[in-house]
């Protein structure tokens, strides 16, 4: 099961971890001084947080510690989350190590606290990768010579596209980077404002099910950029046993989803535009199926965070590299 631990329900796991973090802290998060909140973005209609979010999954581990859910704003990506993250609206936070690091070259206020392995598998579902209009003379990635190609600044996006040019033997000055968040893109990408788009989460299953043509996909490339989840820095000064429950919460309904996926899909509705169906379903189970489950951080993961960051810094989107021992949060004994 990995680094963390579980048992026959979400419940009997967490509880089992409050028992040990209650022995361990001498009791309830800053016990006294009123509940420790974490602050989540709204998960819409699928996934383990969809999931949690609906049926209260959070509640029992966090009330032990002191702690409670609040459900947030909704956003297209992580680099989207910037300014709520900036505040202090959302306080933990799901991603990838290219929008962490991207961040994290302005501010040092996130710790990656948890990660998934990298998807490779083929039948995982759409993924994401760089999308061109179905009549575009663009066939591979040296035909990008000289095209705009929207990405996400200092995200996954825009690491995609250098590890793609990187592969192809393609300067990365020879291609024009255009800055949009997913939502900017899809606008430019549909009225030819842009040439391609790397499209990522949501996005690109959306854009591919319109028609667009698909010219690599990220897991086609040797890509070291895990998904994750940062905390803020405050939190987890805070309340690290809060941040750690729900993590593990999280990682039992990956487990639960990949064992049955259909059941966290249209978690709220089943109808209207929230509601997947079609191709469009049948992508989010098989992502569902074969993702990979959400762990504490280990020290190979280190590497693959400096990959990114070199990636990163030998382009010139961030001016120095990332320090691992910095990014990551270090649990301690806590593992």
């Amino acid at each position: 099961m990995g680094i963390f631990a579980h048992s026959r329900t979400i419940r009997t796991a967490a509880a089992a971890v409050l028992v040990a973090a209650l022995a361990a802290c001498g009791g309830p998060a800053d016990a006294g001084s009123g509940p420790v909140v974490v602050k989540l973005v709204d998960p819409g209609n699928y996934g383990p947080l969809a999931y949690a979010k609906k049926h209260g999954s959070f509640d029992g581990p966090l009330a032990a510690l002191n702690a409670k859910v609040e459900w947030g704003g909704t956003y297209a990506s992580f680099t989207a989350t910037t300014d709520a993250i900036h505040s202090g609206a959302v306080n933990l936070v799901e991603g990838a190590f290219s929008p962490a690091l991207g961040y994290l070259a302005t501010s040092d206020d996130i710790r990656v606290v948890a990660v998934k392995d990298v998807v490779t598998d083929p039948r995982a579902g759409a993924g994401d990768g760089l999308v061109v209009p179905p009549d575009s003379p663009i066939k591979s990635v040296a035909d990008l010579r000289g095209k705009r190609v929207a990405v996400n600044k200092a995200g996954r996006g825009e690491y995609l596209l250098l590890l793609a040019l990187k592969e192809a033997g393609v300067p990365a000055d020879q291609v024009q980077r255009v800055y949009l968040q997913q939502d900017q893109a899809a606008s430019a990408f549909a009225t030819g404002q842009v040439d391609a788009w790397v499209a990522i989460v949501r996005a690109f299953p959306q854009v591919v099910a319109k028609g667009a043509r698909v010219v690599f996909r990220g897991r086609d490339l040797p890509s070291d950029d895990m998904n994750m989840f940062v905390a803020r820095t405050d939190l987890l000064e805070r309340a690290p046993e809060v941040v750690r429950a729900v993590l593990r919460v999280l990682s039992e309904l990956d487990e639960q989803e990949k064992a049955e996926p259909e059941k966290f899909q249209n978690v709220f509705a089943t109808q209207g535009p929230a509601a997947a169906s079609g191709l469009q379903l049948d992508n989010n189970i098989a992502t569902a199926r074969h993702d990979n489950v959400l762990r504490l951080p280990q020290p190979g993961d280190e590497v693959r965070l400096a990959g990114v960051s070199a990636v990163f810094t030998e382009n010139g989107v961030l001016p120095t590299a990332a320090d691992p021992k910095k990014v990551f949060y270090d649990w301690g004994d806590r593992k």
